[in-house]
Order: C-alpha cells, then structure tokens, then sequence
C-alpha cells in the first residue's frame, strides 16, 4: 500500500467531535494524537473532548430523543439499511484506515467490516419485529396492554481491538429501538468511529441521534454524563475492572446496563476430536484479531494422549504466519496495539517458561519497530502459570495437557470469568455434557469462532451483564411498559 493512498484515507476522515448533527473541535481545543502501531509514528490529530464537551453531547441527544422516539419502525429500518450498503460501497477505504489505527491486516480488517455491516442489516430487519401484548385478566373486567418502546439516550463505550463492529453492536439496536445515543470509542481507535458517524449521517438519521465523543480522560469525561441522570441507559464493552466502576457509578442512578467484559476462553481437546479440525478452531479462537479478543482462546487443554500431536500441528501453522505491517502483502499477523500490550504479553511468556513451558515455535519479540510478537505455541504449561488467570491479548496458545473429563471441566470453570469455551470432541454425548457443565455464556462445539450477529452475545460471572446481537439484543434498548384498561 503506498503512502499517498494511506494519506488520501485518513484526510478523508473527520477529525473532530460530532454532536448535535455538527463537526466541533474540542471547546478547549485540545487535541490527542492516533498513532500506527506497526511504526509507532503519529497518523494524525483528531478532537479531545472536555467534560463540558461530553455533557454537550448528551444533552444534543436528550433534545433528539423525542423526535428519534417517533421515527417510524420502517424509517429507522431503512437508516440502518442504508448504512449497510454504504459500508459496503467504502469497505477498502474503511479497512485500510482500521488497519492504519490498530495494526490488523487488511484483509482481516475487511472481514470486521463485513460483520459490522451485518449488525446494521440484523437490526434493521428487528426494529420492524418489535412487538407487545394483549390480554384478558383472568379476573375478567380489565384487559392488559403491553408495549416496548425506547429506554432513551444512551452512552455506548467501545474497545480498540474491534472499532468498527463493536460500535454497530451497540448503535444497531439503539437505532432500532428508537434510542438517541453518545459513543466514545478508545483513544488509540477513534477513525472508525467518526467515519461510522458520517456514514450514519449520510444514511439519514436525525442530527443529533448519534454523537460522537474522543477523548483521553475518559474518567472525567464519562462520569458527569453518567451521574447527571440525563441518560438512561450504558453499554460497555472492555475491561472487568472498567465495567465494575462503571457499574458503581451507574448504580447512583439506576441506568439500564450492559457489560462485556473480560473473557478467559478455555480450549478443550479430547482424545478422540479431530486434530486437524481442532488445529483449525485453534487458529481461529486464538489468532483473530493478532489474540486480541475477549472470545480468544485463552487457555487451551489437550488430553495428555495427543497433546505432543497436536502440538507439532499448531507449531507448524503458528509458525507458518507472516508478521507485518498490516498494510504489506501476505501478512497475517499485525502488530499489538501498544507497549503495554507488547510488555505484558512478554512477561507472561517468560513467567510460563520459567515455571516449565516449553517453546515450540516463536517466544519473543522481533527486532524492529512497532508492538509486534511472533506467534507462539507453548506446551506443558503449568497450571498455576500467570497466563492462565489473566488474558494474554496477544498471539500466545498455552498448552496445558489433561487426562479426565472431570478433571478439565473443573479447569475450564475456575476462572471469574465466563464469556465462552471451546470444546473439541466426536463423542455426542460428551459434547452435551461438557457444554451444559461449562459455566460459560457461549460455547463453541467442534468451531473456532462464536461471534455472530445473529446469535445472542455475552458471558457470565464477571464477563458481563446482559446480550448483545441476536433477536434479544434489541430488548437491551427497550422498556416494557403495561397498561391496564378496564372494559
């Protein structure tokens, strides 16, 4: 990719906040720096927002909501379907310019497109569906009316590693179901999001719905929009420790809300899956997104009978991937979003090693610039290793052998997590067994990848509250209210 075509995608993007229908620099003119993490070099500048900026925002969409509220079921469907076809019609441009802010190869950044799209496509068929009741009481002389309609302005947080598809997780439905909102994506990934906003603003939706707020404090941005009771509603995807302030801070005025939190997959192989198609799932469940996933596989246990097998087949593929600007031909791994992704992953393949992992393929850092880490496969890794109770985030597999079904199924659910797990197995029965014992939202049987807009998203435990995508995800931005009449 040449320079000039990477220039002519970030000037095209809006780089200031988005509130009230209008492009506004921050009213402190302060501004925060995007930065490539396959150079580390400044891309660009785009608005920082003050307290005072985030508090405009949210009023911009108490002042929509009414109008947001009387959109009919169809023209909010259609808002949404437009947007579709435009993320569509600019997916090169739009993926390039994810790849430049976070580091994921192109072609993976276009496959995030693509399901982002399918959340605004989702969503607009259910924004048609929403539906109520009509009852007799049982007593007779009185009939119940039940309707759904919008909670109100929302605060939707979004995470860096996916900055598109996260976003139209949380804007589809609140569009949907009539809801006006405020986003503040991560400051290390704000492109996606302001060129989201343009595109929503194309598509027709009123001034004002959506807002868009970038900022570096985001404490001190957030909190007053959350503690001044205008909103009604937040949804969170990112860190456990992020999502229980937040839900402290929420508490005070009882907003609806919605967490995604933080995941610690388990990754089980029977002796009797197939290995091949086991190695695949792997490769899908950890190397998404360079590992960077709450959904990644995080610890992988293999039966103690084929655990050198399917060792010698994971190290052959993990080993086989191109590292690289994600921009460069052929590359299959990005870079990590920053040092302190790049540190931490380090530290805990060290502290497995020291406690008797073994290295089969890849365990450091290339020389270089950027956040980059060669793919690694570790075996024998021990149970109480640091990485199997904290998230890598990083291009790492950890291969800790097992011997009874029992005994994995107790490994898998002690963790204070429980967002998915994978289990690899041809045995019918077992599969039911385990995936009922896993004490986990979602469950990938005999598959590597779990995210679908059609199917409901979540966890369990200290991986969140709530469902995202799915024919339920629209509830999230929906009050029910019941109405009496007496006949």
């Amino acid at each position: 990719m040449n320079a000039a075509a990477e220039a002519a995608v970030i000037n095209a993007v809006p780089k200031q906040l988005f509130i009230g229908g209008s492009w506004s620099d921050a009213t402190d003119g302060a501004t925060l720096d995007v930065r490539d993490p396959a150079t580390g070099q400044t891309l660009c500048s785009v608005a920082d927002a003050s307290p005072a900026d985030g508090m405009a925002a949210l009023d911009a969409a108490v002042k929509t909501q009414p109008e947001m509220a009387a959109l009919s079921p169809r023209e909010r469907a259609d808002i949404l379907t437009t947007a579709f076809e435009l993320l569509h019609e600019r997916i090169d441009d739009l993926a390039l310019l994810m790849t430049l802010e976070m580091g994921k190869p192109v072609a993976e950044a276009k496959g995030e497109i693509t399901y982002a799209a399918e959340f605004f496509r989702h969503f607009a068929s259910e924004a048609v569906r929403i539906d109520g009741g009509y009852q007799t009481a049982p007593a007779g002389g009185s009939r119940f009316l039940i309707t759904k309609q919008p909670v109100g302005p929302s605060i939707l947080i979004t995470p860096w590693n996916f900055p598109m598809a996260m976003g139209t997780r949380k804007l589809g439905p609140a569009i949907a179901a009539g809801c006006t909102s405020v986003i503040k994506p991560a400051e290390q990934t704000p492109l996606s999001m302001l060129a989201l906003a343009a595109i929503l603003a194309e598509a027709g939706l009123p001034a004002g719905a959506v807002n868009v707020i970038t900022c570096t404090d985001a404490g001190a941005v957030m909190e007053p929009m959350i503690k001044s009771g205008l909103a009604r509603k937040l949804s969170f995807t990112g860190s456990t420790k992020i999502g229980k302030l937040l839900l402290e801070q929420c508490a005070d005025k009882v907003l609806r809300t919605s967490m995604e939190l933080g995941g610690n997959a388990p990754f089980i192989v029977f002796d009797d899956a197939d290995l091949d198609e086991a190695v695949s799932g792997a490769m899908a469940a950890k190397m998404r997104n360079m590992g960077e996933a709450c959904t990644a596989a995080n610890r992988i246990y293999v039966h103690a009978d084929v655990i050198d097998e399917f060792a010698a087949l994971l190290a052959e593929r993990m080993g086989g991937l191109r590292v690289g600007r994600g921009t460069e031909d052929g590359v299959d791994v990005g870079p990590l979003i920053d040092q302190a992704t790049l540190d931490k992953v380090t530290r805990l393949v060290a502290d497995a090693v020291d406690r008797g992992a073994r290295v089969v393929t890849g365990g450091s850092a290339p020389d270089g610039d950027g956040y980059f880490y060669t793919p690694t496969v570790l075996t024998g890794v021990a149970r109480d290793a640091a990485m199997n109770s904290e998230e890598i985030f990083g291009p790492v597999a950890p291969l800790t052998p097992f011997t009874e079904e029992d005994e994995v199924v107790g490994l898998a659910n002690a963790t204070r997590w429980g967002l998915v797990g994978y289990v690899y197995t041809n045995d019918l029965r077992r599969a039911i067994r385990v995936s009922e014992a896993l004490e986990f939202g979602m469950v990938g049987l005999n598959q590597g990848v779990v995210s679908n807009p059609y199917a409901p998203f979540g966890g369990v435990k200290e991986s969140g509250l709530g469902r995202e995508g799915g024919s339920i995800g629209i509830d999230e931005f929906l009050e029910t209210k019941y109405i009496g009449i007496t006949v």
